[in-house]
């Protein structure tokens, strides 16, 4: 089957979401000066890229996994629901090892920490924009070292659900907020809840927390 024209550049459209304004800026130079002739739409939060992803098609996105109203894979599965086969590459600071599997799983096209974004940002995305996945080396380092058996933590052998639902725990949401979040039952979440303070060793939501916040899962802005 043949691969979808790329898009021209004056049919370029990027959405960027991020939440820092020096950051955003930053990412949005390092596109500009790639693509000059682009669209590239801004968003502050959650909330504002969906409204921008449901207006149009963009051929990409780079998306921060922390934003001011949602956290972690929750925003990857939001905006993958808004635009199915959005070319999504998640930007942020939260360790490699805790979302990048998981995020690449739901559907995302690729993966970079922040602290690379400098060097790596044009090519991971030109390599998405081409069809192909984008992993850094360290991940790939990673990846190799699963398959050879290496020591897992015991987060990555949570269910994506119960790992959604770790991480709003985490986030300090109440089991009723996540249960309508999820459009799951009080007593599923709670279910989950069990299942997650059993997996992980810990005892209660406080312990959970700093359990996430020590392994990286959630980066403890309030």
């Amino acid at each position: 089957m043949p691969l979808a024209r790329p898009p021209t550049k004056a049919e370029m459209k990027i959405l960027l979401v991020e939440d820092h304004p020096i950051f955003r800026f930053g990412v949005r130079q390092l596109l500009a000066q790639r693509w000059p002739d682009a669209t590239i739409g801004e968003a502050a939060s959650l909330a504002e890229g969906l409204t921008l992803a449901r207006s149009g098609a963009w051929q990409a996105a780079v998306v921060d996994l922390n934003l001011p109203d949602a956290e972690g894979i929750e925003v990857v599965s939001q905006l993958l629901r808004a635009q199915p086969g959005l070319r999504l590459l998640v930007l942020s600071l939260n360790a490699e090892a805790a979302y990048a599997q998981r995020v690449m799983h739901l559907g995302a096209a690729g993966y970079l920490a922040k602290d690379r974004a400098g060097d790596e940002l044009v090519a991971a995305v030109e390599r998405i924009l081409s069809g192909k996945r984008y992993i850094s080396a360290t991940l790939a380092e990673l990846l190799a070292d699963r398959v050879a058996g290496g020591a897992a933590n015991p987060h990555e052998a949570l269910s994506d659900q119960e790992y959604r639902v770790m991480l709003l725990l985490a986030a300090g949401q109440r089991v009723g907020v996540i249960a309508e979040a999820m459009h799951l039952s009080p007593k599923t979440v709670s279910t989950y809840r069990t299942r997650i303070l059993e997996k992980l060793g810990v005892e209660g939501n406080v312990e959970l927390a700093r359990y996430c916040l020590d392994h990286g899962l959630i980066d403890g802005r309030s």
